[in-house]
């Protein structure tokens, strides 16, 4: 991994904990696996505060919207939640999946 990439994930992290040090519930999302082509490498993350800030991304853009809704419900809810993204998925291709890969994305509250 480079150095560029250890520093946008510690960006990523050190804006969840200011969110959380502000009293804010936070989600956050981390690229678990992929296979064939994937908008981001394994390792990727977006931190989720309840307001709708984000920063972060675990897809360039095509299941961000999809992946932020299973945020907002892990912070109300506490359970975190592995997701599934593939081009056989009817989901994938409505937020736009499209690569041909699949992409696991593990998404759990920051407490």
């Amino acid at each position: 991994m480079s150095n560029s990439r250890l520093d946008e994930r510690d960006d990523i992290l050190e804006q969840a904990a200011a969110w959380r040090g502000a009293d804010r519930k936070v989600a956050l999302a981390t690229v678990v696996r992929t296979w064939g082509s994937s908008p981001r490498p394994v390792g990727s993350q977006l931190a989720v505060e309840t307001g709708g800030d984000m920063v972060g991304s675990v897809s360039g853009g095509c299941i961000e919207g999809a992946v932020v809704g299973e945020a907002m419900e892990v912070m109300e809810d506490g359970k975190p939640r592995l997701l599934e993204y593939s081009v056989s998925n009817e989901q994938a291709w409505e937020v736009g999946l499209a690569c041909g890969g699949i992409v696991h994305v593990f998404v759990e509250r920051v407490e």
